[in-house]
């Protein structure tokens, strides 16, 4: 059973930094290919990042290239998104995902969703 939790979230200046986690109390996430995905109020869900199960592959949105990094530490069934030179544009509620399937930038690709963490990027 895969259950994942967000943290990390909260409110940030413009330029900051922020770290997403994302925790399996299932001990089961190193099976399964890991994506963050965030929605902005009124908008749609979109990808983020993903990483491979093997970790040896990371996808990422073009809008945060250079600037987030997703990483996995299976020993701690945690995967990771560190936020760098956050912009206002980044303020949106972010869920990690896990799942088997292609390509890792669909939400049709993970089977399992955490509940969100809220990230607010201030001027």
């Amino acid at each position: 059973q895969v259950s994942l939790v967000e943290s990390g979230g909260g409110v940030v200046q413009a330029g900051g930094s922020l770290r997403l986690s994302c925790a399996d109390s299932g001990h089961t996430l190193s099976k399964y290919n890991m994506g963050w995905f965030r929605q902005a109020s009124g908008k749609e869900r979109e990808f983020v990042a993903a990483i491979t199960y093997s970790g040896r592959t990371t996808y990422y949105t073009n809008s945060v290239k250079g600037r987030f990094t997703i990483s996995r530490d299976d020993a701690k069934n945690t995967v990771y998104l560190q936020m760098n030179s956050l912009k206002l544009e980044d303020t949106a509620v972010y869920y990690c995902a896990g799942g088997w399937k292609l390509p890792p930038e669909s939400e049709g690709s993970y089977d399992y969703w955490g509940q969100g963490t809220q990230v607010t990027v201030s001027s």
